[in-house]
């Protein structure tokens, strides 16, 4: 039974969300705030589901922490902040999903299950091209002798982006097996994460791999 940690501070939809998780067969832990979640986080948790704004604290700050000690665990963010700015930066930080209130708990559980499964699915799973290796067990990064620290979704996006190397990939491909989203939502974040994950892997010096075919998509591997 998976155990999943809900960090929220409306009365109300904390209830709901423990609910709907009860009769999903998992095992909800309720924390209203930072310090209680925090206490919670070091915990055998399977997935953490965090609000940004919190009585105590910020959420974002508490992932950043959370990522920089080492911990993998999958975490959603459930939070009011719409913009394209704010999706950005709660993946960047290392959040793997996000979910815009007021949402369908129906989505949240089959978002929930995704995650579950995903992260089930890392054990053996390396993919390399060329001199560019990704590791989902360990959730590491090489190119040549490099080390490259990425946050979980661009390791995904990179390891995604290998397993299709030499093909354009389209921005619905992407928005359909990375995001899990239509591309409509998520065109603008993949923009971005594309250009960061370029600048990431891909020094001065170094030969460019991951290219922009303009009005197709993206293709890492030779120039289209």
């Amino acid at each position: 039974m998976s155990r999943i940690l809900v960090v929220e501070d409306q009365a109300n939809l904390l209830r709901s969300i423990m609910r709907a998780l009860s009769e999903s067969g998992f095992k909800p832990e309720a924390a209203e705030t930072l310090s209680r979640a925090t206490s919670l986080m070091s915990s055998n948790i399977d997935l953490i589901v965090l609000d940004l704004m919190l009585p105590d604290g910020s959420g974002l700050e508490c992932l950043r922490e959370f990522r920089a000690a080492g911990n993998k665990t999958p975490v959603l963010i459930l939070t009011a902040r719409d913009s394209i700015e704010d999706r950005v930066a709660g993946l960047d930080i290392g959040a793997d999903d996000y979910l815009v209130k007021p949402f369908a708990l129906d989505e949240l559980l089959a978002r929930i299950r995704a995650l579950l499964r995903r992260d089930a699915q890392t054990n053996e799973r390396e993919f390399s091209f060329r001199d560019l290796t990704v590791n989902l067990v360990s959730r590491t990064v090489r190119r040549g002798e490099r080390s490259i620290s990425l946050q979980n979704r661009q390791l995904e996006l990179l390891a995604y982006l290998i397993s299709h190397a030499n093909q354009i990939v389209t921005r619905e491909m992407i928005a359909r097996d990375v995001w899990k989203e239509s591309t409509a939502t998520w065109t603008n974040v993949i923009e971005v994460q594309i250009n960061q994950l370029r600048k990431k892997i891909e020094e001065p010096g170094q030969t460019s791999i991951l290219h922009t075919v303009r009005g197709q998509g993206y293709l890492l591997g030779d120039t289209p």
